[in-house]
């Protein structure tokens, strides 16, 4: 499969998004909601595999009760921390898109939440590993100021970094462009200040 250029990712952009607008009056629009990478999901997957193999081999079959029920109990806690948990995990992590930020939502119990505006985005870096690449995963960095958001184990991380970039020149140039036009509106004299005397001698202004 050839790889993928810049040109043909903007196309797909523009074919979401339409042309660039020419101020921020239109609608946020979602762009893509993902989650880490699905291989996230093999050990839990497998540990829930083996936990119901073992247990179906050995509760039961055990000399006494109080044997099968705390068999039966630690097979129930191990699949809890081993597969439940995780994969639960893994559903609470999601990113959203957008054409204006990126928002991060994570977190099973406590639940944490963070966003950065794609106008404020300077560089967008991605780093794939030699296990990123066979799945076709990475690590997408968002740098912004002095922070940074990490994006981890983004499926198809390359098609994603290229939209984010894209998306950042846009928010860039519109932002640019409203402080050009700003900066060009003719400076509003204030109306001359009309002098008067009150019976008691003070000055005011209307």
């Amino acid at each position: 499969m050839p790889p993928r250029t810049p040109r043909s990712v903007t196309a797909e952009v523009e074919s979401v998004l339409g042309p660039a607008p020419a101020n921020y009056s239109q609608p946020e629009v979602v762009v893509v909601r993902f989650r880490r990478h699905g291989r996230k999901l093999v050990p839990p997957v497998i540990a829930l595999v083996v936990i119901a193999a073992a247990s179906g081999f050995w509760v039961g079959a055990l000399p006494s009760a109080w044997m099968n029920l705390g068999a039966g109990a630690a097979a129930i806690l191990l699949a809890l921390l081993l597969g439940v948990l995780p994969i639960l995990s893994w559903l609470a992590h999601r990113t959203t898109v957008t054409t204006r930020r990126v928002i991060l939502r994570r977190g099973l119990f406590s639940r944490h939440r963070s966003e950065v505006a794609l106008g404020r985005v300077r560089e967008v870096r991605s780093r794939r590993s030699l296990l990123q690449r066979m799945w076709g995963a990475g690590d997408i960095d968002l740098l912004h100021g002095p922070e940074s958001l990490r994006l981890a184990d983004v499926p198809g991380s390359e098609r994603i970094a290229d939209a984010l970039h894209d998306l950042m020149e846009r928010n860039y140039e519109h932002s640019t462009r409203m402080e050009q036009r700003l900066a060009n509106l003719p400076v509003q004299e204030a109306p001359p200040a009309t002098q008067g005397r009150t019976d008691q001698g003070t000055v005011s202004f209307w």
